[in-house]
């Protein structure tokens, strides 16, 4: 599917099939590409139909050299060696010894070697720098293995993805929807998991599966380029209801907060079952200060639970710029698109501090660092 995803995307097949002859494997498989549709959606199917009747069962070591010797591109050389390593130590792990003693069957025959480096050549024809990928959907059921019947998510998949902490989820579907093979390609080759990040779409890829499914069985492909201006972080929202504490405390809360790394505290008067009458907390932090806003609130409020909430905030480039006012100095924060100035603010400390040591209003103060702004 990964296959078809790139070559759907216009990576020319043929080229993948000449690179792939470098690794001397050419009497073992053929490699082929056609259109197919999966719940009236069209993608790309590359099939790789192993010809040999008996193919060595390859370890690590062997599997290293093949591709050592292929004089391959320097970033899928880098790349297929590492998202080998990565399947040799969650297969080691699952069977209790060294990567480099683990006998891959599956996971090393002539077809996965094919998807491994093929999938990296793919992505390096495309002039990919940066890769991040969805949650995983879990799979059910179980499927045949040469180890015997193996439950899925497979052992190996599981490993693979304890490594990098994947974000996975059930869909209801009982079929393996996730192979080592592919657990291997995402968990070495992407960023992050998660929402994709800020960018322009210049390309969509469609790489078809086997299987007809409830859902389309397609795997997408999006390239495209980086915003340069604005950053998409991950934040934290958390959220709580109260009807049982003064406004007094919850301020004395929000003080609190803000000292434990909260960006962001509001609140909004709520109507609670009953008819009673609440206040919603709404608290947004960084992802590492989570932990202590949240203590915050159960130590500091009456509430016994906390909502969380992972979202991505898109960010503006910015910085801070000192202004002279006169009547002393201002810091100014400023913000960026596409290189103009959009946001200019005076800092309201600065502001309020010049007001009060020349008994002159706050406004005035903000106009003069204003007017005294230079882009």
């Amino acid at each position: 599917m990964c296959l078809g995803a790139l070559a759907d995307a216009g990576v020319p097949i043929d080229y993948l099939m000449s690179q792939l002859q470098k690794l001397g494997l050419a009497e073992e498989y053929q490699l082929s590409a056609h259109s197919l549709s999966h719940n009236g959606q069209a993608a790309t199917k590359v099939e790789v139909n192993v010809s040999a009747a008996t193919l060595p069962h390859r370890h690590l070591p062997d599997i290293e050299t093949l591709i050592q010797n292929a004089n391959l591109p320097s970033r899928v050389e880098q790349w297929s060696l590492a998202v080998f390593q990565q399947l040799a130590i969650a297969e080691g792990k699952v069977h209790g010894v060294s990567p480099n003693a683990v006998h891959f069957h599956e996971v090393g025959a002539t077809d996965a070697i094919v998807d491994i480096v093929g999938t990296c050549l793919g992505l390096d024809w495309l002039g990919i720098e940066q890769i991040y990928c969805s949650p995983l959907p879990t799979g059910g059921g179980t499927v045949q293995a040469s180890h015997g019947r193996l439950p899925v998510p497979v052992p190996a998949v599981v490993k693979l993805w304890e490594s990098r902490g994947v974000p996975v989820y059930s869909n209801g579907i009982e079929k393996e929807l996730v192979t080592p093979t592919g657990a291997a390609l995402a968990v070495t080759l992407s960023q992050e998991f998660g929402d994709f990040p800020a960018m322009t779409v210049k390309q969509a890829g469609f790489g078809a599966g086997n299987a007809s499914l409830s859902l389309p069985n397609i795997l997408r492909l999006w390239v495209g380029e980086a915003e340069t201006e604005e950053t998409l972080e991950t934040v934290a929202v958390l959220e709580t209801q109260i009807d049982d504490l003064s406004a007094q405390v919850l301020a004395y809360c929000r003080d609190l907060l803000f000292t434990a790394g909260a960006w962001e505290v509001f609140t909004q008067p709520i109507n609670m079952k009953k008819s009673r009458l609440g206040t919603l907390v709404t608290v947004i932090c960084p992802m590492d200060k989570m932990i202590a806003c949240e203590t915050v609130l159960f130590r500091e409020t009456t509430t016994i639970g906390i909502r969380r909430q992972l979202q991505h905030r898109r960010a503006l480039k910015r910085e801070i710029q000192q202004v002279e006012t006169g009547m002393g100095i201002v810091r100014v924060k400023a913000a960026f698109l596409e290189g103009k100035t959009i946001n200019v603010q005076p800092e309201y400390e600065d502001c309020v501090q010049i007001a009060q040591q020349h008994q002159i209003p706050l406004k005035q103060v903000q106009e003069m660092a204003m007017a005294n702004y230079s882009n």
